[in-house]
């Protein structure tokens, strides 16, 4: 049976996601297949550099597979639209905001500045009211257009051209997980990208392992029906990659692998 390797959300985070790649190397040789949960971008300090990777490691030829998560969809629909919120968003605040980490991800494209928010009432969406950086104040609409400057088309269109599950005989892999009692195919893509309430709960046999990363842990977690791969990455804990054999799990670490059980 052939091993198949996956990398939670990674959050800009260049240095861990080189560290994985490596222990996955040393697991399994510069050729195994990558299942990479989505997530590439936000809150950590080097997104530019995470889908530079990611890029150049697709046009090499490497068996790498991409799923999109909702914080690469938040990225892109700002940059390209100008969409600074997205109604699963409970908390109503802006992509913006250091606490969903836009400002990171633009600051690694070079768009560094200060933001400066409104919020009329807490019933209200958090907007940016001005940006303050290199041109001096800006309205967010100019920000837009200085990120489009910054940004490669390339990473937009490959995050915008990622698939949102992938699937073998034995494991369903998802950003955020599957809305139980729904045929895969049938799926509504909101949920495979932000589903938590529904799924995270549920004890539903899904007929194939879920493998997901989207709700932060403090470590990779095994729950019988799902495995959570989000190790908390985006907050700065360990990004620890897995190997998969059929349903069978490891945790790649510095001293080798470490059976990942319910």
């Amino acid at each position: 049976m052939s091993l198949l390797y996956a990398i939670g959300d990674i959050h800009g985070q260049m240095a861990m996601l080189e560290h994985a790649l490596a222990l996955i190397a040393a697991d399994g040789g510069d050729d195994a297949k990558v299942v990479f949960l989505g997530d590439y971008t936000d809150r950590g300090p080097d997104s530019q550099a995470v889908i530079d990777t990611l890029i150049k490691g697709r046009e090499a030829g490497r068996d790498w597979v991409f799923i999109k998560g909702n914080h690469d969809r938040l990225f892109s629909n700002f940059v390209r639209h100008g969409i600074e919120h997205d109604p699963r968003v409970k908390s109503g605040i802006s992509w913006l905001n250091p606490r969903l980490g836009g400002t990171a991800t633009l600051a690694s494209y070079g768009v560094t500045g200060q933001m400066h928010f409104e919020r009329p009432s807490q019933d209200a969406l958090e907007t940016l009211a001005y940006y303050t950086g290199d041109s001096g104040r800006i309205t967010k609409d100019a920000l837009q257009r200085i990120a489009q400057q910054h940004v490669p088309q390339s990473h937009l269109d490959f995050l915008d051209e990622l698939p949102l599950t992938y699937q073998t005989d034995d494991l369903i892999f998802v950003h955020a997980g599957l809305r139980p009692g729904i045929p895969l195919e049938k799926q509504d893509p909101e949920d495979l990208i932000w589903i938590r309430d529904g799924f995270l709960e549920s004890t539903h046999d899904f007929g194939k392992l879920v493998v997901h990363g989207h709700t932060a842990l403090d470590h990779p977690t095994h729950f019988g029906n799902r495995i959570d791969l989000d190790g908390g990455a985006g907050y700065g804990k360990p990004l620890v990659p897995a190997v998969f054999e059929g349903r069978d799990c490891w945790l790649l670490t510095d001293k080798g692998r470490v059976a990942l059980t319910p």
